[in-house]
């Protein structure tokens, strides 16, 4: 059967992977980027232009999706903004936006499609090992680590808020995945798995983990600690 699913940082690594396995089983899949040009490149089905840290533009979307009429089994929240580096040189305006993008946004665009996700429905939200307690840390991570922890802490209070009526919150904490952004913040560094075979995982997990899970955080990584 097929179904309706939300993907946001759908433009490159996970997320794009995510669209394309999703799209390919005849899933019908909103593909969500800032930049709605990489999604219309790869043709596909539902791209929709949406900035996570602006308000309005997360309104727009919402709304396009309560006139669609359609009832959302899945959101994925992939997208994430990244900064590597030291904290005394980090900005106030570049901390907040790590923190608008991978916390505010995410909080929001999970808040105002709620109406239209089915109560037996699943909101993965995708972190990162740095964000939780007790994990291996780096230095130069502390805004996006931190962000990531301020997640895991959402989807979990969210998983108890919505316990009784739906849908389900999870987090999947991901280590090291062969991204773009990996590439970016850490040049030459080789990730154990890519970002094909990890959104394979992510894609399944979308659609069966609320089934076994809900509130947790769940740690995805082939390394240790």
């Amino acid at each position: 059967m097929s179904k309706t699913i939300i993907v946001t940082g759908a433009s490159r690594g996970i997320g794009h992977e995510v669209v394309k396995i999703a799209e390919k089983k005849g899933h019908r899949v909103y593909s969500i980027s800032r930049n709605i040009k990489a999604l219309k490149d790869y043709s596909f089905k539902y791209p929709r232009q949406v900035d996570l840290a602006n308000e309005d533009s997360i309104d727009k979307f919402s709304l396009e999706i309560k006139s669609d009429g359609v009832k959302v089994d899945a959101l994925i929240n992939n997208a994430g903004a990244f900064l590597n580096k030291p904290f005394e040189k980090i900005s106030k305006k570049e901390f907040e936006y790590i923190f608008q993008v991978n916390v505010f946004g995410l909080s929001l665009i999970t808040r105002k499609v709620l109406p239209m996700i089915d109560r037996k429905g699943h909101i993965v939200n995708i972190t990162s090992m740095g964000g939780i307690n007790g994990s291996t840390k780096f230095a130069g991570l502390t805004a996006y680590s931190s962000s990531k922890g301020a997640v895991n802490i959402l989807t979990e209070l969210l998983a108890e808020e919505y316990k009784e009526k739906g849908p389900s919150f999870n987090a999947l904490a991901f280590g090291a995945v062969q991204t773009e952004m990996l590439e970016e913040a850490f040049p030459g560094l080789k990730a154990p798995i890519s970002a094909k075979e990890i959104a394979d995982f992510v894609f399944d997990f979308s659609l069966k983990g609320q089934k076994y899970f809900n509130g947790k955080i769940i740690p995805v990584s082939s390394t240790t600690p």
